[in-house]
């Protein structure tokens, strides 16, 4: 299978640099539309896909961005390699506003949306243990520093479910769990892009140190927008060196992404329902004979 890799912006990130033969299309899916058209095109040689995860101009909530539609967006263009660019706040003085952490473990705080592709008649239980990529990581570890930015490998993400920012009294919670950064769009997506099989990473760009510090004791919206629009220029160079670094026919990892299906389908053949075959067709044909 030819390597396709895709990109999810998060907050100031709403385009890639440099795209060949660019043009924004329309993709209708199984569980609706995506929070916008994506990008396409080739950069140095690799087909490349981006989403703005919240749309252009930032109208979908941290809760009303369509996951599941996002995914399976990117699924049916053929993406294997799925890197995820997201603002995040630090909860450690050590990852500092301007660094990005490569995520590699998570804690869902979420509550209020749509967390997988499954459902009645057709059961599935994916392993979230290691819910991103290891090989997929790593290369955008080496992407990030070719641009020169200070960044972190492997850190947990808290993910909540937003709007507001965190109290107090959370974020000193979260700290105490051992959480190394905080963020509103980093779940479901990841377990959805697991479901999907999927190589997934996620690059989290720190604008500020939640309210836990003693001299960041409230977290300013137009502070957070100023270091999301550098970091944004930064994520982008990122995003520019990655083509480079992983060329090559896609395959399997370390991790087993392409294989995340293989034992997760408990419902009997004949239980299943026709109607969430047809939905699943593009995330789990694999396994189910489609």
């Amino acid at each position: 299978m030819e390597k396709m890799i895709g990109v999810i912006g998060g907050s100031g990130v709403y385009q890639i640099d440099g795209l060949e033969a660019a043009e924004w299309v329309t993709v209708e899916t199984p569980f609706g539309a995506p929070s916008d058209q994506v990008l396409t095109g080739t950069l140095n040689g690799v087909k490349m896909a981006f989403l703005p995860r919240h749309g252009r101009g930032h109208v979908e909530t941290p809760t009303t961005v369509p996951y599941r539609a996002n995914i399976a967006a990117m699924k049916q263009l053929g993406v294997t390699d799925l890197i995820a660019v997201s603002a995040v706040g630090s909860l450690k003085e050590a990852y500092a506003p301007g660094d990005f952490l490569i995520v590699d473990q998570y804690i869902d705080r979420t509550f209020a949306r749509e967390k997988s592709f499954f459902g009645p008649g057709m059961v599935g239980h994916v392993s979230v243990a290691h819910p991103v990529c290891a090989d997929l990581s790593a290369a955008c570890a080496e992407a990030a520093r070719k641009t020169g930015v200070k960044v972190h490998e492997g850190g947990t993400y808290v993910a909540m479910e937003g709007p507001q920012f965190s109290t107090k009294a959370e974020s000193e919670l979260y700290r105490q769990w051992g959480a190394d950064v905080i963020g509103m769009t980093g779940m479901p997506e990841a377990k959805l892009a697991r479901e999907a099989e999927l190589h997934y990473a996620c690059v989290a760009m720190i604008t500020d140190f939640d309210c836990w510090h003693p001299d960041h004791d409230a977290v300013d919206v137009a502070q957070v927008v100023a270091v999301a629009i550098k970091n944004a220029g930064k994520a982008r160079d990122l995003v520019a060196a990655l083509p480079d670094l992983l060329k090559g026919a896609a395959g399997d990892c370390a991790t087993g992404c392409t294989h995340a299906l293989d034992s997760a389908i408990m419902t009997a053949p004949e239980k299943r329902s026709a109607e969430m075959k047809a939905k699943l067709k593009t995330i789990a044909g694999r396994v189910l004979d489609l």
